[in-house]
């Protein structure tokens, strides 16, 4: 017999044989132990970034929503702030026509008063050239005795008087 190359012989068949099954058993456990850990961990990791990005695109929906609700708030701003001042001015007018109003008001008393007063002042004027009068008249009627003279005398002596204290005076 001739050394072959590859010799088939039955212990390397049988070593063949129990390596396959070793080899097969070892695939065995090895998937066991170490590949459904693995493929689990890997299915966890691809649900976790799967809900990831299902947050993320619910997130950008919010997002948008949100980002159309501030536009639509900033274009009533403008509409708000132009409400604000209108109502602003408006209550300005008001409290400008109170003020006149109250102005008005107040310069019509001091009218009414400087009024009064002048009346006031007329009738005291007009009190003293009454007494005034009077003390003439005695002076007068003073003369008239001293002088005991005759009517036309008299009659010139109230006439001088009466022109001295004047006419419009006396009529009034």
């Amino acid at each position: 017999m001739e050394p072959r190359l590859f010799d088939l012989d039955l212990q390397l068949l049988a070593d063949a044989t129990l390596m396959i099954i070793a080899i097969f058993t070892l695939f065995l456990v090895a998937s066991y132990f170490l590949f459904n850990p693995v493929r689990e961990m890997l299915a966890k990791r691809q649900k976790k970034i799967k809900d990831e990005l299902d947050n993320a695109a619910k997130d950008k929906e919010d997002a948008a929503g949100l980002k159309l609700q501030y536009e639509e708030k900033i274009k009533n701003i403008d509409r708000e702030a132009e409400e604000i001042l209108s109502d602003a001015r408006k209550r300005a007018m008001e409290n400008e026509n109170k003020i006149v109003a109250e102005a008005k008001e107040e310069a019509a008393r001091i009218i009414e008063r400087a009024r009064v007063e002048a009346e006031l002042e007329k009738q005291k004027a007009a009190d003293d050239v009454k007494r005034e009068m009077v003390v003439l008249a005695s002076m007068m009627a003073g003369k008239v005795v001293k002088a005991s003279i005759d009517t036309a005398i008299q009659e010139s002596l109230v006439n001088e008087t009466l022109k001295e204290i004047g006419e419009s005076t006396w009529q009034s």
